[in-house]
């Protein structure tokens, strides 16, 4: 496969609540919800994640990417606190073919 600039390789991922999920807690109040936010904001900045929230009705979060591969996504998550603590797991990660709209920086 080709490799592609990161402002044109879009990736859907989706993360799942992981086994340290407390279900009786909102999403602001889990465990280390201070740093794994202060951690998404700077993957926004950065211009990795493009999109990215809970997909109502189910236990995933999809996030939508830019990025060499699925190694460099894996990495890149694997930093986040809520990974460390078991909040989520990386369920998925797929290349998106965009026909509608585009990634714009």
């Amino acid at each position: 496969p080709s490799r592609c600039s990161r402002r044109c390789c879009a990736i859907a991922v989706i993360r799942s609540r992981g086994p340290a999920w407390d279900d009786s807690a909102r999403l602001d109040e889990q465990v280390d919800w201070t740093a794994h936010a202060a951690f998404m904001e700077r993957l926004v900045d950065e211009e990795f994640v493009v999109l990215g929230g809970p997909l109502e009705g189910t236990r995933d979060v999809l996030l939508a990417v830019r990025a060499e591969d699925s190694s460099e996504i894996a990495e890149r998550l694997a930093a986040d606190p809520w990974a460390h603590n078991g909040l989520l797991t990386v369920k998925q990660i797929c290349p998106w073919q965009l026909r509608l709209g585009a990634l714009t920086p």
